[in-house]
């Protein structure tokens, strides 16, 4: 290092040895170095320590219902790495998967949807959805009282307006491809980011709703909704998690998130 250098690192006349002042700050640098290339070695080895950046990217739903254990789960378990969460519509998400601008991400598709095989994608949960109305709605047939909910064709679904996420939400997807396959129209009346913005404007009689159980469950706006029966819109949504190839140091972090992720959308469908 010395004669590559061209400066003398140690003073030889001085027992013991030390280090020049030239000695010294290669000393600091050289130690940079190889840190670097401990992690650059790391990289491919499934047993190192998870540290840097585990970049996830989410939709809105699942911020809104099922983050908060997962997250804590792998800042307790894996304490060096950071978490940087991104939230966007499953079809960006995905296509950022595949750029590898996304570590994983969890997406939403209709159950008949087909994911890329450039991806490597783990079903943790199939989500039914149910259609909600305000309880002071008309509707043009009803079920009568104590034998459940309000039954609609989807004829009789496209007769209303709906208050629906923008383009790129898989249960706003799942809606227009039933009503387009059977030619009837699709008359959004807003469009609303949140579950809970949603829900207070099909409350009010804006439109009619479509969400999760989950999400009405959670929503402080359920008791002035009420579930419609609607048979043609049954089938729900796959929730996926997918990514690329990994780096050694993120496969475990990534197992904790797909486990746990699994158990937190699970417990919706139970309750």
């Amino acid at each position: 290092l010395e004669a590559t250098l061209g400066v003398p690192l140690l003073d030889r006349q001085s027992k013991p040895m030390k280090p020049t002042g030239a000695g010294k700050e290669v000393y600091v640098l050289a130690r940079a170095v190889l840190r670097s290339v401990d992690d650059l070695l790391a990289v491919a080895a499934p047993g190192s320590e998870p540290a840097g950046e585990l970049k996830i990217g989410v939709p809105p739903f699942l911020s809104e219902l099922a983050l908060e254990q997962p997250i804590d789960r792998l800042r307790a378990a894996f304490p060096r790495l950071t978490l940087r969460v991104t939230a966007a519509w499953s079809p960006t998400l995905l296509e950022r998967v595949m750029r590898a601008e996304l570590d994983a991400a969890v997406v939403m598709t209709p159950t008949s949807t087909t994911l890329p095989d450039t991806v490597t994608a783990t079903l943790l949960a199939v989500q039914p959805t149910v259609v909600v109305a305000s309880r002071s709605l008309p509707l043009p047939r009803k079920a009568k009282r104590g034998q459940g909910a309000p039954r609609l064709t989807l004829a009789e679904l496209a007769q209303h307006a709906w208050v629906l996420s923008q383009d790129g939400c898989g249960m706003r997807s799942a809606l227009s491809r039933a009503l387009g396959a059977a030619s009837l129209r699709f008359d959004v009346a807003v469009e609303a980011f949140g579950s809970e913005l949603q829900l207070s404007l099909v409350a009010r009689g804006v439109g009619l709703g479509i969400v999760t159980p989950g999400q009405l469950a959670a929503s402080a706006h359920k008791d002035a909704l009420q579930v419609i029966d609607a048979p043609e819109l049954s089938g729900g949504l796959n929730v996926w998690l997918v990514h690329g190839t990994l780096p050694g140091r993120l496969v475990r972090p990534l197992a904790l998130l797909r486990d746990t992720l699994g158990e937190a959308l699970a417990q919706p469908v139970r309750q």
